[in-house]
C-alpha cells in the first residue's frame, strides 16, 4: 500500500474491473477512529474491500464501477467526522499541513478554554450562592462548551447517527446535560425552591471536563504529528538530481528520469542515486545504512553499489541496474511502511469502556426516571427528573478521561529525567511485557566507530620519527581504517613526518618514502609479499588480536615490521552490566549484526550473550523480530542505524540510541539520550510503574462510578430516605479527579 501518495491499481474481476486506491486520512486520533473509517468505507456501495493503516494515517478501498467517484468515498468518511485527501498534487504535504493546522487549532482552543475555565471554577467552588456569578458562569460556560469544545458535540452527533459511541459521546452527553440542567436552574430557580430543593448549578463541572479532555487530545495529536517523518527522511536519502552521460556529454537530470543502463557519475561525498555496478574508477563507500557496519567498503570496477549509500573520497562511473521502486532503499521504505501498519496500536481502554459505558449510563438514567415515576408518590416527576439527571452528572468521564493521560504525562516526564525520551503511550503500555530484547551490535553494544585498541612498537631510538611517518602516510590514505590510526597518533601529540612518493597498493595498503627508506602500511598479505621480517613477539600478538576479530595493521620499512596495531569497534563500558541485568530479569537478549561471525562471537563472549546472529541484512532483522513474535514473545528492539529501521518498526517496543541516525530515532517509540545501555532496564521498569499507575487510576474512576451511580439513582431512598444531592455528586466527581491526578504524581518519586 502506498502511504503518502494516492496509488491506483486496476485488477480484473469476474464482475468487471476493480479499482484500488489509497489516500491520506485526517482527523483520526485513536484506533477506534480507524475502525470507524474502515467500517464506513467497507459499507459504501460498490466497495468490495477496505482497510486503514492508523500508523501512517492512510486508508485504501477497492471498488467497482458502481462507485461514481472517489468523492463518494470521501463523503462517506466525512459523514462520521473524518476526511480523505483527494485530488491534490502532493497528498503527503497536504496531510502534513492539515495535521499542523489541526494541532495549532487544538492548542489555541485549549489555551482559551483553560483561561475561561478558571473564573468559572472559582465562582463554582467559593461563590456558589452569588446569583450574578451563576449568570457569569453560564455565559463563559456556553463559550467554552459550544465554541472551544464544539468538536466533542459534532463528533458525538456524527457517531450517534451511525449507532456508535466513543469518549467524545460521553464527554458531550455529560457536559451537555450538566450545562442544560444548570441553565434551567439559573433561569428558573423557583421551580426547585417551591418544592423545597436547592437549585444547584454545575457549570464548573462541565467546563473542567472539556478543558482536561482537550489537554489529552492535544497530547495525542502531538505524539501523532510525526508519524510519517521517518518515511520522509528515508525518501530524502535519495538525491533529487544526478549527473549522467547522455550522447557523450555530462548532463544533470532528475532522479526520476534515470533508466536502467544509464551511465551515472558519482563524485566524493555524494549519495549514490540508484542501485548499480561500478563501470570505472574506485572509491570507498559508506554502506552503514544497509549493513550497519561503520567501515566503508572498497568499490572497484564490477562492484555493486546501492542507492542512498554515501561515496567517500574517490569518484567513479556506474551503470544503473535498478531504479525507482526496485532499489534496496525503496524496499527498505516499503518494509518500514508495512511494519508500521502491520500491528494495530493498542486500542485505548477508555475508548472501549466509553462504547459500553455510554449506553449503560443512559439506560440507568432512563430506568431511574421510570422507577421514580412509578413509585415516587406526589412529587414523582420532580424526584424522577432530579435523580435521572444526577445519575448523568455523577457519571462524568473526567476521572476516566484523566486516568491514562495524567499517568502517561508523569511517566514521560520521569523518563526525560532519566535520559529516556518517550514518543507515545503505546511503548509505555507494552514495555513491562517485553520478554525478548534484540540489540544491534554496532553503535548499540559497541561504540560504533573503529579505534586503535592496542599497539606494539619495536623499541628503538627512531620511535618518534617512525610514528610521524606513519601519521603522514595514514593521513593521505583513503582507507576507512586509516582515520582510526590518525586519531590515535594525534591523541599522542605526534608530529607529522616528511614523506615523498606516496602510493596506494590496491587491496594491500600504501607505501611512501622518507629519506632513503621505503615504508609500508598494510595487511599481512603485503608483509609476506615484500618478504619483510616480522618479530616473533609481534607475530604472536597479531595472531591473538585476529582471533578476537580485530583488524591488524602492519607498519614496516623495507626489511622488518616496526609496529603492529589492532583496530576494532570498542565495546561500551556499560554494555556487559546492562545485558546481565536484563538476563537476570528473565528477559532473553539477542544480538544481531551485519558483521562477520568471528567478530559477532568475540563480542558476544565479552558481554556474556547467549544468543547472537551474524551477517544479517536489514530485512532479516525484521524477519527475526517476526519469528520471535510468532512464538508469542513481546519483542523489544534496540538499534541506531537506518538498517535497523525496519526491525524497529516491526518490534512491539522500539528503542533508538540517541547518537544514531535521525531515521532510527523517528521510527523508534523511545530514544535514549545517553549511550549507556543501563538505561534500557530503567525504561522497562518505568513502563511497569506507569501501567500500574494507570490501572490504579482506572480503579479510582470506576469505584467512584460504581458507588456513586446507584446512590444518585436513589437506591438507599426506600431504606433510609437518603437521596444524593447533585451538589455532593459534583463534589464527589471533583474528588475522584483529584485522587487520579494525585495518584499519577506519585510516579514522580518512584524508583526505577
Amino acid at each position: 500500500m502506498t502511504t503518502l501518495e494516492a496509488n491506483k491499481v486496476d485488477t480484473d474481476n469476474l464482475s468487471g474491473k476493480l479499482t484500488k486506491e489509497s489516500f491520506p486520512v485526517t482527523g483520526m486520533t485513536c484506533a477506534a477512529c480507524a475502525v470507524s473509517v474502515e467500517s464506513m468505507l467497507a459499507n459504501t456501495k460498490g466497495v468490495v474491500g477496505a482497510g486503514v493503516n492508523f500508523a501512517t494515517q492512510t486508508a485504501w478501498a477497492q471498488f467497482d464501477n458502481t462507485v461514481a467517484s472517489v468523492e463518494d468515498l470521501r463523503q462517506a468518511v466525512q459523514s462520521i467526522g473524518y476526511d480523505l485527501i483527494v485530488d491534490v498534487e502532493d497528498p503527503s504535504e497536504a496531510q502534513a499541513q492539515l495535521q499542523l493546522e489541526h494541532y495549532k487549532s487544538i492548542k489555541k482552543r485549549l489555551t482559551w478554554s483553560a483561561i475561561l475555565t478558571l473564573p468559572v471554577v472559582v465562582i463554582g467552588m467559593f461563590f456558589m450562592d452569588w446569583e450574578a456569578g451563576k449568570w457569569i458562569s453560564m455565559a463563559l460556560s456556553a463559550i467554552i462548551l459550544f465554541y472551544f469544545g464544539k468538536n466533542f458535540f459534532v463528533v458525538a452527533w456524527k457517531q450517534a447517527k451511525h449507532g456508535k459511541a466513543n469518549m467524545d459521546t460521553l464527554v458531550a452527553l455529560s457536559t451537555g446535560i450538566a450545562f442544560v440542567f444548570s441553565v434551567f436552574n439559573t433561569v428558573f430557580p423557583e421551580y426547585w425552591h417551591s418544592r423545597g430543593i436547592h437549585a444547584h448549578v454545575y457549570f464548573e463541572a462541565a467546563v473542567v471536563i472539556i478543558t482536561f479532555i482537550s489537554l489529552g487530545k492535544l497530547l495525542e495529536e502531538k505524539a501523532k504529528s510525526n508519524t510519517s517523518s521517518a518515511i520522509k527522511k528515508l525518501m530524502g536519502l535519495q538525491p533529487k538530481t544526478v549527473k549522467a552521460i547522455v550522447d557523450g556529454e555530462e548532463v544533470e537530470i532528475p532522479i526520476s528520469s534515470v533508466q536502467e543502463g544509464y551511465i551515472l557519475i558519482v563524485r566524493p561525498g555524494e549519495k549514490i542515486p540508484v542501485d548499480g555496478e561500478v563501470a570505472e574508477g574506485k572509491s570507498y563507500v559508506d554502506e552503514s545504512m544497509i549493513t550497519g557496519e561503520p567501515v566503508a567498503v572498497e568499490k572497484t570496477a564490477g562492484a555493486k553499489v546501492f542507492a542512498g549509500t554515501v561515496n567517500q573520497k574517490g569518484s567513479f562511473r556506474m551503470v544503473a541496474k535498478k531504479v525507482g521502486g526496485q532499489t534496496v532503499l525503496a524496499s527498505i521504505i516499503k518494509m518500514v511502511q508495512e511494519a508500521q501498519g502491520s500491528k494495530a496500536p493498542v486500542q485505548k481502554l477508555v475508548d472501549k469502556i466509553a462504547g459500553i459505558f455510554v449506553p449503560v449510563v443512559l439506560g440507568i438514567s432512563i430506568l431511574t426516571f421510570i422507577v421514580w415515576m412509578i413509585f415516587g408518590g406526589d412529587n414523582a416527576f420532580t424526584m424522577a427528573l432530579l435523580a435521572s439527571i444526577t445519575v448523568l452528572v455523577i457519571a462524568c468521564p473526567c476521572a476516566l478521561g484523566l486516568a491514562t493521560p495524567t499517568a502517561i504525562m508523569v511517566g514521560v516526564g520521569k523518563g526525560a529525567e532519566n535520559n529516556i525520551l518517550i514518543k507515545d503511550a503505546e511503548s509505555l503500555e507494552l514495555g513491562h511485557k517485553v520478554n525478548a530484547i534484540i540489540l544491534d551490535k554496532t553503535g548499540t553494544i559497541t561504540e560504533g566507530k573503529p579505534a586503535v585498541t592496542e599497539a606494539i612498537w619495536l623499541s628503538d631510538e627512531n620511535l618518534d620519527n617512525h610514528k610521524g611517518i606513519l601519521l603522514s602516510m595514514e593521513s593521505q590514505s583513503e582507507h576507512p581504517l586509516a582515520e582510526a590510526v590518525v586519531n590515535q597518533l594525534k591523541e599522542e601529540k605526534v608530529a607529522e613526518g616528511s614523506i615523498t612518493g606516496f602510493d596506494s597498493l590496491t587491496g594491500r595498503g600504501v607505501t611512501a618514502t622518507s629519506g632513503e627508506e621505503v615504508y609500508y602500511v598494510g595487511n599481512r598479505k603485503l608483509v609476506l609479499e615484500k618478504n619483510i621480517i616480522i618479530d616473533d613477539s609481534l607475530s604472536i600478538e597479531a595472531s591473538k588480536w585476529q582471533n578476537k576479530a580485530n583488524t591488524v595493521v602492519y607498519f614496516t620499512d623495507s626489511k622488518r615490521v616496526i609496529a603492529v596495531l589492532a583496530i576494532a569497534d570498542k565495546i561500551k563500558a556499560t554494555s556487559k552490566e546492562a545485558i546481565q541485568t536484563l538476563q537476570g530479569r528473565g528477559i532473553e537478549v539477542y544480538m544481531l549484526t551485519g558483521d562477520n561471525n568471528e567478530t559477532a562471537a568475540a563480542v558476544s563472549k565479552q558481554v556474556g550473550l547467549k544468543h547472537f546472529k551474524a551477517e544479517v541484512l536489514p530485512s532479516e532483522k525484521a524477519e527475526f523480530v517476526k519469528a520471535l513474535q510468532a512464538e508469542g514473545k513481546v519483542v523489544g528492539m534496540v538499534g541506531d542505524g537506518i538498517n535497523d529501521s525496519h526491525a524497529l518498526a516491526q518490534a512491539d517496543v522500539s528503542i533508538a540510541m540517541g547518537k544514531g541516525s535521525d531515521i532510527a530515532m523517528d521510527v523508534a517509540k523511545m530514544t535514549l539520550i545517553t549511550s549507556d545501555l543501563n538505561v534500557i532496564p530503567k525504561a522497562l521498569m518505568l513502563s511497569k510503574k506507569t501501567v500500574m499507575g494507570i490501572r490504579q487510576n482506572l480503579f479510582w474512576a470506576f469505584i467512584y462510578n460504581l458507588i456513586g451511580i446507584p446512590l444518585a439513582a436513589g437506591v438507599l431512598y426506600p431504606i433510609n430516605g437518603f437521596l444524593l444531592d447533585p451538589m455532593i455528586a459534583g463534589a464527589a466527581m471533583a474528588f475522584s479527579s483529584v485522587s487520579v491526578v494525585a495518584n499519577s504524581l506519585r510516579l514522580k518519586v518512584a524508583k526505577i
